[in-house]
């Protein structure tokens, strides 16, 4: 698997800025096309408010012939009742027409404020310009992930590739989030294209395992947003991958999602640590996760984080707290590889040592359990005041 940014084969894409976004210079409307159809699938916020792009897309997906997603940001055109949905719809039409497509076949997203309409004079002059500049360089990549881009502070972009004597298949996915994040799934948009042929039926497969090891395991604030969408678009134009590499295709999907994914919490509003949880040792993933989950949504947790504290009790409490059984003699604790907190006691430790660690802006916590051989492993990051600050003025 080697790793370097470029599209796969058969993809165009493209950005512009149309003026939604208060500075009119900022990139905001975004083309990712395929010349050919693809299999597609998309997995979808769980948040029950939820964007018109979001039903739109929801409603067309998985299918054989997609051929592109319009994104706008600026506007997530969410709350708009029946004009949203008249005006995702004609998103996808004026779109499509541009590229040949029919307007089915395209797909939109959406992010940004809610409850504000969109602009469509300002979408309807901007769009011939984005279809107009739809290229297939790394330059052409970068701009159309600029494009889809809010408090985002830099543009996200992964490729892999998956080589087997001379065929080669490209995965490569952008996404944008760096605030309202939390499990299933957070604000944050992704697209996932490839040039491998994958049966249509296998594509929701494939997006919802990759799906559930990266964008589910993320939190930052634990607000789960109403336009969150990630899409695969598989066009075919690299050819079958054979059964023997079946395995192989979904890890190499896994790694694009996971390292877009910790994109997200390396660039999170505010943020100033980067913290892996891992949890080990319970019956069933479900526990594994539920516990790794309120361990990052947990204020107190993150606050501490953030001052370097190594108070490792509200890290311990927060497991209690889970809603998973387990008794104290249970579970034990390290942070940084060095131990807190034994089989339900504490374990003599150099404090200083343990806040230096941290003060590094990598934080690893690693929950141990004796009730099975489940695991998962979870990212988030730390809460700062900037965090608030910038959360506090976001429409004003």
């Amino acid at each position: 698997m080697s790793h370097g940014v470029g599209l796969p084969r058969g993809f165009r894409v493209a950005g512009h800025a149309c003026g939604i976004k208060s500075d009119p210079r900022t990139l905001d409307l975004a083309l990712f096309v395929s010349d050919a159809p693809c299999a597609a699938a998309g997995v979808y916020t769980q948040n029950l408010v939820c964007g018109a792009p979001v039903k739109v897309t929801r409603a067309r997906l998985p299918r054989n012939t997609a051929r592109g997603v319009v994104i706008n940001s600026g506007n997530s055109n969410a709350c708009t009742g029946d004009r949203g949905i008249a005006d995702a719809e004609w998103m996808t039409a004026a779109a499509a027409e541009l590229v040949g497509a029919a307007a089915d076949d395209f797909l939109v997203c959406s992010t940004g404020v809610i409850g504000r309409f969109l602009p469509r004079e300002k979408i309807a002059a901007g769009l011939p310009v984005v279809a107009s500049r739809l290229g297939s360089t790394p330059e052409h990549l970068e701009v159309a992930a600029r494009a889809i881009m809010t408090t985002d502070t830099v543009p996200k972009i992964v490729t892999r590739k998956l080589t087997s004597g001379d065929q080669t298949w490209t995965v490569t996915g952008v996404c944008k989030g760096a605030a309202m994040i939390a499990p299933n799934m957070a604000t944050m948009l992704s697209v996932i294209m490839t040039d491998a042929r994958i049966d249509p039926e296998d594509t929701h497969a494939l997006v919802r395992h990759a799906v559930d090891r990266s964008f589910n395991c993320i939190s930052v604030d634990g607000h789960t947003s109403t336009s969150d969408t990630v899409l695969l678009l598989a066009n075919g134009q690299a050819g079958p991958v054979p059964a023997n590499l079946h395995a192989q295709l979904q890890s190499t999907m896994d790694d694009v999602a996971m390292a877009l994914a910790q994109a997200i919490i390396r660039d999170a509003e505010g943020a100033s640590h980067f913290v892996t949880i891992d949890v080990h040792g319970l019956p069933t993933r479900e526990s594994a996760f539920r516990i790794a989950k309120t361990v990052a949504d947990s204020a107190l947790v993150k606050t501490a984080i953030t001052g370097n504290d190594p108070n490792w009790g509200r890290i311990v409490s927060a497991a209690g707290y889970s809603g998973v059984p387990f008794l104290e003699q249970d579970c034990s604790l390290t942070v940084n590889e060095i131990p807190l907190y034994r089989s339900g006691a504490p374990v003599a430790f150099d404090a200083k040592a343990v806040s230096d660690a941290m003060a590094t802006g990598e934080v690893r916590i690693h929950l141990e359990f004796t009730l099975g051989k489940e695991s998962v492993r979870f990212w988030t990051s730390d809460l700062t005041a900037e965090y608030v600050r910038l959360n506090a003025d976001y429409t004003t």
